[in-house]
């Protein structure tokens, strides 16, 4: 939905108490509700609509507050409004400073854009200009506060070669993005949290952690069990179950040990798994013997063996459940965690590989043809986490939660994204579109909440956020369909209106090209900004360049 129909909504200054009555507003608390917004319209109307609009969805908008109230009061502030994009969030200085970019700007800004500084709002196109006019800087920059180590130092960052369309990235580097992951960031330690997580229907009980340190030595246990199935160093591994702990463990190890990992949605048939393994010529694949959801009991290994996949490790999804009925060459969990002498199992030493070595195999969607392999290097992780640190702004201690599948890159870019940023991953086992994974949002603490826009509109047709506290929430992002300007700004308002950056762009490059940023007014459906580092252009019939183009 566009925002053109906004013309047709009554002006903010023309809005009754009787208005606000039929829009749900309850009887005991229109008059003050009329009066809140007159005195928003007093106070900043000589400052624009947008000033007005901060006001009140600051001030006034509490989630409590029914939605018609919130769609009345943001089009009657931008009724007659010039732009098919007003704002729905305008960046406050005061926090601006805070955001990892605005931190960088404040100390470094004079040092990168010179005496055209000024500060992190006003300066942040220059900033991304910067960004791709200078890359030794901006990357370097980059990966030092990310905490990324190398075992052989790039020679520079971006460097000409005519058999890299565009350059070779980090030419020379040697490094384990796996290993970088399983490393304490600068100001964080062994025993901060790594992931947070809960079970569906245990929605009451406390919640699970797992240490970064704990984390590194269950990678490590399982990256030694795969060592010890003799297959070559460069096999594909595949791995198609849920986005849980395990999978987790199950992909770092995979990285960590030099063997790359095949992404299956755990949602696929057995003709479009069988697919997906020939064309990566997966040498083994995990799974579980079945998904649990509502307590209900889905078949995922059956599918497996139905594909005629290589030798499977498979993990019973109740642990305390032994798997019976396993092919004659696959492994149970148990099983393949024994075969490690487990006194010997709590280190591993990373597998260093060039920059441009394979570590994941994933897929298009297959859904015009049939699906195309992907591959992703050392270096598509870097991509990832900086976009995360940039775009949505995760920083250190942080707790990001996107409800994904490793089959998709969602899932990889949450592994990358939050544990080389230093911030915890919130995994929640069951539906997202449910009051049980609203409610984990809440007792997690969530920072930045990931979505798909179909997951926001069952959001807001079942009403299952009512109750919960959201405020921690400090952005939302969406990617891989259209968004809806209706639901996000209902959305954002379950928040205390948190921004939500849009996130475009694609499995080959591990993140986006086109997005959004706190340091900028964001719009409801819409980007701000091309990705940092990245230009936009648009071409002729030809394939030549016609225009940049410039946003924000």
């Amino acid at each position: 939905m566009g925002y053109s129909a906004a013309g047709a909504h009554r002006p903010l200054a023309a809005i009754t108490a009787d208005d606000l009555s039929a829009a749900g507003a309850g009887a005991g608390g229109v008059a003050a509700l009329h009066s809140a917004v007159q005195r928003a319209l007093d106070a900043r109307g000589a400052d624009g609509p947008a000033a007005v609009w901060g006001e009140l969805s600051r001030s006034v908008l509490s989630p409590s507050v029914p939605f018609a109230v919130h769609r009345m009061l943001y089009y009657g502030c931008y009724a007659g409004f010039p732009s098919t994009t007003p704002p729905a969030w305008i960046p406050d200085p005061e926090e601006a400073v805070l955001t990892n970019v605005g931190r960088v700007l404040e100390a470094r800004g004079r040092e990168f854009l010179g005496e055209a500084y000024k500060d992190p709002i006003s300066s942040f196109s220059d900033f991304h200009k910067f960004s791709n006019e200078n890359p030794e800087a901006y990357w370097k920059m980059v990966f030092e506060e990310m905490g990324i180590t190398f075992s052989v130092e790039p020679s520079c960052i971006l460097k000409d070669n005519d058999a890299y369309p565009g350059g070779e990235w980090l030419p020379g580097a040697v490094l384990n993005a796996a290993a970088n992951c399983l490393s304490a960031k600068p100001g964080r330690n062994s025993y901060d949290a790594a992931i947070v997580w809960r079970d569906e229907g245990k929605d009451s009980e406390p919640l699970n952690f797992v240490t970064l340190e704990e984390l590194r030595k269950k990678v490590c246990l399982v990256a030694n069990a795969l060592d010890s199935l003799n297959l070559a160093k460069g096999s594909a591994i595949a791995i198609d179950m849920p986005m849980n702990v395990n999978a987790v463990v199950i992909y770092l190890a995979i990285v960590l040990a030099g063997y790359v990992v095949v992404s299956i949605a755990d949602s696929f048939a057995a003709p479009a798994i069988s697919l997906r393994l020939k064309i990566s010529e997966a040498k083994a694949i995990f799974t579980q013997d079945y998904i649990l959801r509502d307590d209900k009991e889905l078949p995922l290994y059956s599918r497996v063996v139905e594909a005629k996949a290589p030798m499977a490790i498979v993990i019973p999804v109740r642990m305390s459940t032994p798997i019976k009925g396993l092919r004659a060459d696959d492994l149970s969990w148990e099983d393949f965690l024994g075969i490690v002498d487990h006194t010997k199992a709590d280190n591993y030493i990373a597998i260093e590989q060039p920059a441009y070595a394979f570590t994941n195999i994933l897929f298009s969607s297959g859904t015009t043809g049939e699906p195309k392999a992907i591959p992703w290097t050392h270096l598509t992780p870097l991509k990832a986490a900086a976009d995360g640190w940039c775009h949505m702004d995760i920083r250190r201690g942080d707790v990001v939660a996107w409800p994904t599948n490793l089959g998709w890159m969602m899932g990889p870019w949450l592994v990358y994204a939050s544990l080389l940023n230093g911030a915890s991953m919130a995994l929640y086992n069951g539906s997202p579109n449910s009051s049980g994974f609203a409610k984990f949002v809440q007792d997690a603490k969530v920072t930045m909440l990931g979505l798909v826009p179909s997951i926001g509109r069952t959001w807001k047709s079942t009403d299952c956020t009512a109750g919960v506290d959201w405020s921690i929430i400090r952005c939302f992002s969406s990617s891989g369909e259209a968004s809806s300007v209706d639901d996000y700004l209902w959305l954002m308002g379950r928040a205390c209106y948190k921004p939500v950056i849009e996130y475009c762009g694609g499995t080959e490059i591990g993140g986006g090209f086109v997005t959004g940023s706190l340091l900028q007014p964001q719009a409801l459906s819409a980007f701000s900004t091309p990705a940092m580092g990245c230009n936009i252009f648009i071409l002729d019939n030809n394939g030549n360049p016609l225009v940049s183009v410039i946003m924000g």
